[in-house]
């Protein structure tokens, strides 16, 4: 729901460009910010718990759950959760560096009706970023 609601934010800072309002611009692009931050921070707390309970990838994998034995590839499916999640939040970051980019250039002023190319170029990476977690979701939560 975070990156679905911060595609939407990131939307509405290109639609506000295009009529020219910076600070309704701004204001968009430090919520699509935030929404990153809160979906990294879910992730962290995710993580912690998986670590917690011994659910690390690979050959690390020692969990001992109750369930354990009825499933013989799970530390297989945990390494591929956290090869997809964790490959899934590095481009996560660099689309949060790239949003810090363009809230540094919008603060000068340098979009306006003209000119807002690069905001819809990060706004296409930032909606393919999130188009992928619309698959690994049902692929890695909801599936088993």
């Amino acid at each position: 729901v975070v990156l679905l609601f911060s595609s939407l934010t990131m939307a509405l800072s290109i639609y506000y460009a295009q009529l020219g309002k910076k600070r309704l611009v701004l204001l968009n692009l430090y919520v699509t910010l935030a929404c990153g931050f809160i979906f990294l921070s879910v992730k962290y707390i995710e993580y912690t718990h998986k670590f917690h309970e011994g659910l690390f990838p690979g050959a690390m994998f020692s969990y001992d759950g109750s369930e354990a034995h009825q499933f013989s590839n799970l530390g297989m499916y945990f390494s591929f959760y956290f090869v997809m999640t964790g490959l899934h939040g590095t481009h996560v970051i660099a689309g949060m560096g790239l949003i810090t980019w363009l809230i540094v250039r919008a603060h000068r002023g340098e979009f306006d009706k003209d000119y807002y190319t690069p905001l819809e170029c990060v706004g296409l990476f930032w909606h393919l970023v999130d188009l992928i977690w619309i698959y690994l979701f049902p692929l890695l939560y909801l599936i088993g």
